[in-house]
């Protein structure tokens, strides 16, 4: 991270003199979200399929200047989404250099800094917070502490000589230590609810009471969480007063269309081969028959990441098989979904009865998503004579050990096939790894309940067998 720049004030008085003038970390956040809008910028960068639903939620919820709780199932960007909200912060903000608390310097609230503040006067020395420092995150979790989070007595401090009852024996937790900052906490119902009952005090009162007595601290802060819908979880569940507390409740969701979710998952990621559009949307529209059905327990979820890890386990199914034929580039091809179901059925939580069957399911449901993505791409295309020539003795043979170029000598020239290259978005002298995989789409949809045979021993599909 870069230093602060040299011209900014670094007393107190010449902060004063420049016109800083201190704000309420809700209304800077409104300052800046309004700036944003009104440039015609987006202030939510890397967040996709929200715009029209989640997005105006939290925007109406942020200029009110509310505390929010997004509410939704795993894996629907809700840590993400709150993460960004460090992009609404001024990137510099002013605080008492060598303060416990980042406090601002014409506005102590500590005890210890309003001495100095009386002492110093003008002379207050000035340090400068960048916008990502003024952003803490907490994983709820059942051994989390009223220590953790609020604070408690600092035994170093007692045995220094201070009473019990002096405020300043206090070691102060997370949320006093993100005062004028944003505080986030996730799954917040695997909060114990005796530590839950701890944050009224500091969303309400802005105040915080450890050991018995209270510390009145004007806290500033946004308290920002994320949840579970209640009948996902037995774990917990946020209590009344708490949720009461909280001035906006946004439900999330999975992307809504299949544009959206290939877009999610092109973003998060990370290839070591190349995957085409085409597979992209073979996994989005897997990723939604698996929230359609029955035999998933939809209250668990589908997470986006699933998808994300099917695509990353292609790619790498991908690499693999151009190290073992020495074909390059490594491209991605319908042969290589076959990776997905084994490695990644553990992400799934089955409803009881489907033991056993978790595989055929996925195998199943991972067909239909290429069949209807071929029949997308491939829409009022006659492949006819595709099939004839298989027909005719051509068989197509494909597998992790079989390159692209012997799926393509197994065909005649076909005027088609560079229709069937055209609509998975290959050109015509692209390689041979790219017109294969096109070509392998179209024999998928063509084959779906035909004759094709699988060779076991040799990791092989035969279309035409």
């Amino acid at each position: 991270m870069t230093s602060a720049p040299a011209e900014l004030p670094r007393k107190a008085g010449d902060l004063r003199a420049a016109g800083y003038v201190p704000r309420s970390i809700k209304a800077e956040i409104r300052d800046n979200l309004l700036k944003e809008l009104r440039a015609g910028r987006d202030p939510w960068p890397g967040i996709v399929g929200f715009t029209r639903t989640v997005i105006p939620q939290l925007e109406r919820a942020l200029l009110a200047g509310h505390d929010v709780v997004l509410l939704g199932e795993r894996g629907q960007g809700k840590t993400r989404l709150l993460r960004t909200l460090v992009g609404l912060l001024d990137e510099w903000t002013p605080v008492i250099e060598g303060a416990e608390l980042p406090e601002h310097p014409l506005d102590p609230i500590t005890p210890a800094s309003r001495r100095r503040a009386a002492e110093l006067g003008d002379d207050l020395p000035v340090a400068w917070l960048h916008r990502n420092l003024r952003y803490a995150e907490k994983l709820a979790t059942p051994d989390t502490s009223v220590g953790d989070l609020i604070g408690d007595v600092d035994p170093v401090k007692v045995a220094e000589g201070r009473s019990l009852g002096d405020p300043e024996t206090i070691h102060f937790g997370l949320v006093p230590r993100s005062h004028r900052g944003i505080v986030a906490i996730n799954e917040l119902p695997d909060l114990a609810e005796r530590i839950q009952v701890a944050l009224l005090n500091v969303m309400e009162e802005r105040d915080i009471q450890v050991r018995g007595y209270t510390l009145r601290l004007p806290l500033d802060v946004l308290l920002v969480a994320t949840a579970n819908p209640e009948d996902y979880t037995n774990r917990g569940r946020i209590i009344t007063p708490l949720k009461d507390r909280f001035g906006a409740e946004v439900r999330t969701h999975y992307p809504l269309d299949i544009e959206a979710e290939v877009d999610v998952i092109r973003q998060e990621a990370e290839f070591t081969a190349e995957v085409g559009e085409p597979l992209l949307e073979v996994l989005a529209r897997f990723v939604r028959h698996l929230r359609e059905s029955t035999s998933i327990d939809q209250r668990s979820g589908v997470s986006a990441r699933f998808a994300v890890a099917a695509a990353e386990t292609i790619a790498a199914a991908a690499l693999r098989r151009s190290a073992i034929t020495g074909e390059e580039p490594a491209v991605a091809r319908p042969v290589d979904l076959e990776a997905v179901p084994a490695v990644l059925r553990g992400k799934l939580e089955f409803e009881p009865g489907e033991e056993g069957r978790e595989i055929e399911l996925l195998e199943y449901l991972l067909r239909r998503s290429v069949a209807d993505t071929a029949r997308e791409r491939f829409a009022g295309l006659d492949l006819s004579p595709l099939a004839h020539a298989i027909a005719d003795g051509n068989l197509v043979t494909t597998g992790e050990r079989v390159p692209g170029r012997d799926v393509l000598a197994a065909l005649p020239e076909l005027p088609v096939l560079h229709d069937v290259a055209a609509r998975a978005g290959v050109e015509p002298n692209d390689s041979s790894g790219r017109i294969a995989a096109a070509i392998e789409l179209a024999l998928e949809m063509l084959y779906l309940s035909k004759r094709v045979a699988k060779d076991a021993d040799n990791d092989t599909t035969v279309y035409g067998a």
